[in-house]
């Protein structure tokens, strides 16, 4: 890694991805424009713990998905690193995994909805998180945004380390997408065309 990647400011964005859509990009733009980020690496899970009890599309398909959404957008990758480590999928994990990937130098920023903000202390070594990456929280229709004094409270090492980003009010749903997909009915309106081509090529979400 040469030292110019290595001290990048770079955001990260996690998610099922299934399909990514445009709220997903929507939020990587906001966190991007706030916080001056050089790169912005998306991750799609590869076994998401929190969505165990759910039928989650094969991860292939998922990253196949994600890399032809951000094919031409400068400053936006795909990392596998999630699909390609076996067991279930930990956020603090990944982020471990990245920090000894880029460096100590690079600044690192963790994308996240409000609403998975408010789930933090669901997660698996929560507190952990603020060692290696400080966390935007992006503003999501119908979820109040955080406080960071009362986060705070919650999490003593967020002090300085929470940023709230005000996001675009895209009120996009992955679940409604399928629902959509099953039904026959286009989703050319919530995902880039060649997202929608492969879910219609691949036969994805079918009824």
């Amino acid at each position: 890694m040469n030292e110019s990647s290595a001290k990048s400011n770079v955001g990260i964005l996690g998610g099922t991805f299934d399909p990514i859509h445009y709220g997903h990009l929507a939020i990587a733009d906001a966190a991007r424009d706030a916080l001056g980020l050089e790169r912005i690496i998306l991750i799609p899970a590869g076994r998401p713990w929190l969505k165990a009890a759910q039928s989650v599309t094969d991860a292939a398909h998922r990253l196949a998905m994600a890399r032809l959404a951000v094919d031409g957008r400068r400053g936006f990758e795909v990392s596998s690193i999630e699909i390609d480590r076996p067991g279930p999928t930990y956020t603090v994990d990944t982020l471990a995994e990245l920090r000894r990937e880029l460096g100590e130098d690079a600044t690192l920023h963790l994308i996240l909805g409000m609403d998975s903000v408010r789930e933090l202390g669901r997660w698996r070594q929560p507190g952990r998180l603020f060692d290696l990456c400080s966390i935007a929280a992006v503003s999501r229709p119908g979820s109040e945004d955080v406080a960071p004094d009362d986060f705070a409270r919650e999490f003593p090492a967020s002090v300085g380390r929470l940023s709230v980003v005000r996001g675009p009010m895209l009120d996009i749903s992955a679940t409604d997408i399928r629902r959509h997909a099953a039904a026959g009915v286009s989703i050319a309106e919530f995902v880039p065309p060649a997202v929608e081509r492969y879910t219609v090529e691949n036969g994805l979400y079918l009824g």
